[in-house]
């Protein structure tokens, strides 16, 4: 008896090529948002930061700051985040704070130049989250 040659027939190489092939097809879809769950990951990274300098710049100062480059100027911040969805730092849109109209605040309550402050900051973009969402929401 001679021995079998060793290798593969083509009918195994047929069914191992197509197996990969429905791993593949099954796994694309769920890898098809990765690099938006990353982005919406360091949106959210952004905005918690942003969101826990501008309080400590509160418990420090007794105001809101001014604008986000006080923030840096202070040294709160080494620098402004760029925005992950807009790709760009300039597309913050700082939310100032309010005062009652029918009472004028304390001075104590106001910076030096008597305006308002930033108290929260969202994303400037237009687009929807995965979650169904607008960015500038979060």
């Amino acid at each position: 008896m001679r021995k079998r040659q060793q290798g593969f027939t083509l009918l195994e190489l047929i069914v191992v090529v197509t197996i990969i092939g429905i791993l593949a097809t099954i796994a694309l879809p769920a890898l098809k948002n990765v690099p938006t769950r990353a982005q919406e990951s360091v949106l959210l990274t952004d905005l918690v930061t942003f969101r826990d300098v501008i309080d400590q710049y509160y418990a420090d100062k007794g105001n809101y700051p001014p604008t986000l480059e006080a923030l840096v100027e202070e040294g709160y911040l080494r620098a402004i985040p760029i925005d992950p969805i807009t790709k760009s730092a300039d597309t913050w849109v700082p939310i100032y704070e309010e005062f009652d109209s029918d009472q004028e605040p304390a001075e104590t309550d106001l910076p030096e130049d008597g305006q308002p402050g930033i108290e929260d900051v969202h994303s400037g973009s237009e687009r929807l989250s995965l979650d169904g969402t607008p960015y500038s929401e979060w």
